[in-house]
């Protein structure tokens, strides 16, 4: 009976000491945990948020969801939130400077940095404008540009996709498609998203800001699609 009371205390205490005692990984599987999470090429990142008309200076609504998601599938993110008015004037010379500066500042002082550009409404003007003046080392650290809404989006562009991915908004234009298209040989690191019936990216089938304009946020495949493309490109 000693012998068997004995027996018990011990095995209890071997179980209590294994669920006291978490297992911690090594530094070599922390590493594998690390490397997981991000690519060799891009240890560190930024998505550089710009929002809409309207929208108080800020996260843009049309990104919070997949931004959260990117953020909990890889570690090493950060999120700026372009500085500037986002006014009814429409002029977003002072978000496109902003893009430009946040770009080549990071980069001078971690040249390893990457970035995700995303623009809404006249936040995604604000980056097609400043896609033009990021070269060299800036245009190799953007890893991709994610638009929607965007009022220079331009009919027939490879990049242009609705809100599931499809085409009906390839062949359509923006209401400042005017303005500049998005260069060349940004295309295969863009999607330019327009919502069917869009009256800003899609004066075909709509006019200017209206309920499809605004559905962005709410928009589950457009969430889809950023979450998996910003996912993609900034672990590739």
């Amino acid at each position: 009976m000693v012998q068997l009371t004995s027996t018990l205390i011990a095995l209890a205490c071997a179980v209590s000491t294994a669920f006291a005692s978490p297992i911690t990984p090594t530094p070599e599987e922390r590493a594998i945990i690390t490397d997981r999470a991000v690519s060799s090429t891009c240890p560190r990142y930024t998505i550089i948020n710009t929002r809409g008309t309207g929208e108080i200076q800020g996260p843009s609504s049309g990104f919070r969801t997949m931004n959260s998601n990117i953020q909990s599938q890889l570690s090493g993110g950060t999120i700026y939130n372009t500085v500037y008015a986002a006014d009814f004037s429409q002029v977003s010379t002072a978000g496109t400077a902003d893009i430009v500066r946040k770009v080549q500042s990071t980069l001078a002082s971690d040249p390893t940095h990457c970035f995700f550009l995303e623009g809404y409404s006249q936040g995604a003007a604000a980056t097609t404008n400043a896609l033009k003046q990021l070269t060299g080392a800036s245009f190799d650290a953007v890893k991709g540009v994610f638009l929607i809404g965007n009022p220079q989006h331009r009919s027939g562009l490879a990049c242009n996709v609705d809100t599931n991915g499809g085409t009906t908004t390839r062949n359509v234009n923006g209401l400042s498609v005017y303005a500049g298209p998005i260069p060349a040989n940004w295309i295969s690191k863009t999607l330019d998203v327009c919502n069917y019936g869009d009256g800003v990216c899609d004066t075909t089938h709509g006019y200017g800001i209206n309920a499809q304009h605004l559905a962005y946020p709410s928009s589950a495949g457009t969430q889809s699609q950023g979450t998996n493309f910003g996912v993609k490109v900034l672990s590739a």
